[in-house]
């Protein structure tokens, strides 16, 4: 009796069949180039496509300089850009959530890398983040030198796509900024936020959510833009804010409002015999936020711990020198304000809230 013969010939297996095309990262690295350029300042030198960055460091001519490094990714914003398809905004989100961190040191941004990794590679999607990516880098002053997509089928579904990016700025040795520098009596300036920026959104999903509400419509609180609109401004970059601001080394010390809200950033810039007295009775809650209240039914303390409430950042200065650098905030193109004053820790809080109602 005759025996079936095994089928011995083996299959051929490539890494495009696996699901990643190295072609096609390739031709990206070439359409992205030309984007950038455009971000190029004096000191990125070389071309993408390296094993690594560069940066020529003594083009700023720093004395002591001392390297500020921040790396952030956007969160689950992510999920409502791909289902909004807001690519470019959440690449300026990316550059501003690590570029902002860095200026809280009194560092200026100087360059800038990003990682992309996606189940398959969209060519025109990858291409819009890293334009956002590039507008990011021009408004906060800091080169694009390099990056890495990478492509990993199994990992991410099909059109989920994260980002990732790393920061690096420098200040001289003598003026990086310091929380013990604040005193009782200083003025805490505020600037507006451009709205929720990129924190806070595992909870605006799940209002989505449980309130089966459609991005896509306008909310009653604003008759001119769709929610999807309104929940995808990207956060706002603050460079040109800090730089005016302390174009005479009078900043004292600068918090960024991000994840904990402002409950749990401004005490990261002050030492903890102080406490921040926040001046709420004249600051007017962004309809966006009362909305975000309403639709959760939390308290304020759970507001104003998740989200940054319309202030962004905060600036502490000296009281004989606040309206002078608002002025020179506003000058800019930034709503600056004062916000509050710093005075003795007598109640174990760092953070108090002066006409809120908790």
């Amino acid at each position: 009796m005759l025996k079936n013969k095994k089928n011995t010939q083996k299959l051929n297996i490539t890494y495009k069949d696996s699901g990643v095309d190295i072609d096609e990262g390739n031709k990206l690295i070439k359409d992205i180039a030309k984007i950038t350029e455009t971000t190029s300042n004096k000191g990125s030198i070389g071309k993408l496509g390296g094993f690594g960055g560069l940066f020529d460091l003594k083009k700023y001519r720093f004395k002591d300089p001392i390297l500020v490094s921040s790396t952030d990714g956007v969160g689950t914003k992510l999920q409502l850009a791909i289902k909004t398809k807001s690519y470019f905004n959440v690449g300026v989100d990316l550059v501003a959530m690590c570029a902002n961190d860095v200026l809280a040191q009194g560092a200026k941004p100087l360059f800038f890398m990003d990682y992309y990794a996606t189940g398959k590679l969209n060519k025109s999607t990858a291409i819009e983040v890293i334009r956002g990516i590039a507008e990011g880098c021009k408004h906060s002053g800091c080169a694009l030198i390099g990056g890495e997509t990478a492509e990993m089928p199994g990992h991410y579904k099909k059109n989920d796509f994260d980002v990732a990016g790393f920061c690096v700025g420098a200040v001289e040795r003598d003026k990086v900024l310091k929380k013990s520098s604040v005193k009782k009596g200083d003025c805490v300036i505020g600037l507006s936020s451009s709205g929720i920026h990129s924190n806070g959104y595992s909870l605006v999903r799940k209002i989505i959510e449980i309130n089966s509400i459609d991005i896509f419509k306008k909310p009653e609180f604003d008759n001119d833009t769709t929610l999807a609109e309104i929940l995808m401004k990207p956060t706002l970059l603050y460079t040109n804010a800090f730089l005016a601001a302390n174009k005479n080394y009078k900043v004292k010390s600068v918090s960024h409002i991000t994840g904990g809200g402002l409950i749990d950033n401004p005490p990261r810039a002050f030492s903890k015999n102080l406490t921040l007295k926040l001046d709420m009775k004249n600051f007017k809650l962004p309809p966006l936020f009362k909305w975000l209240k309403d639709k959760a039914n939390i308290s304020m303390f759970e507001l104003s711990k998740t989200f940054n409430c319309g202030i962004g950042f905060l600036i502490f200065v000296d009281k004989k020198d606040a309206q002078e650098i608002i002025n020179d905030i506003n000058k800019v193109g930034y709503n600056a304000f004062v916000i509050g004053s710093m005075v003795e820790n007598n109640s174990k809080k760092n953070v108090i809230f002066d006409g809120w109602n908790f």
